[in-house]
């Protein structure tokens, strides 16, 4: 490729050089022609021809030399792009493969895992609602317990009462049956049970 480039760039480069040559020889034509205009003309086209003939070679030669390598590295190339093309579709439809045979897959396990969540809610829900009966229970015999002692504890509190209300409505009924008197007779007779 840079050998192409450079015969070009040098052909390019001598086209302007041989145009200027060309005129540098027109001008020489035109006093040649003032003095001998039929035997320098002839020589003139000569020259014209080598100089023509020389460039035809030079570019002829460059473009054998360089168009040959050129194309062959580039025909290589090509070659070789086409076939890492090959490679890559081959290993991107194998990828594609995979991704789909993933994604059929991934469809039953998305349904197994849907089925078992919500054999897993269901198993959660009757757990749940098992806990909560069996709290309940609890509690209500827990209720139950502290109802029957608050029962007792009421009942016994009542018997206390009553009975001091008891002793308390004797003790009213005893004083205001007790005289002086009465009271004398007592102490002689816890005297005498004494002795």
């Amino acid at each position: 490729m840079k050998r192409l480039t450079l015969a070009l760039a040098l052909a390019l480069a001598l086209t302007p050089i041989l145009t200027f040559a060309q005129e540098g020889e027109k001008k020489l034509e035109h006093q040649a022609d003032l003095i001998e205009e039929k035997s320098e003309k002839g020589s003139l086209d000569i020259w014209k021809w080598i100089n023509f003939l020389m460039l035809a070679g030079g570019l002829g030669y460059l473009i054998g030399k360089n168009a040959g390598p050129f194309y062959a590295n580039r025909s290589a190339s090509i070659s070789k792009d086409m076939e890492e093309s090959l490679r890559q579709r081959k290993e991107a439809e194998v990828r594609v493969a995979e991704v789909e045979r993933r994604l059929a897959s991934l469809e039953s396990a998305i349904a197994a895992l849907r089925s078992e969540s919500n054999l897993e809610l269901k198993a959660s829900a009757e757990r749940t609602a098992r806990q909560t009966a069996e709290e309940i229970a609890k509690v209500q015999a827990h209720a139950a317990r502290e109802i029957a002692s608050a029962g007792k504890h009421a009942r016994a509190e009542l018997k206390r009462y009553s009975a001091e209300l008891a002793v308390g409505l004797a003790e009213q009924k005893v004083r205001a049956r007790m005289t002086p008197g009465t009271q004398d007779a007592l102490v002689e007779s816890f005297v005498r049970d004494l002795k």
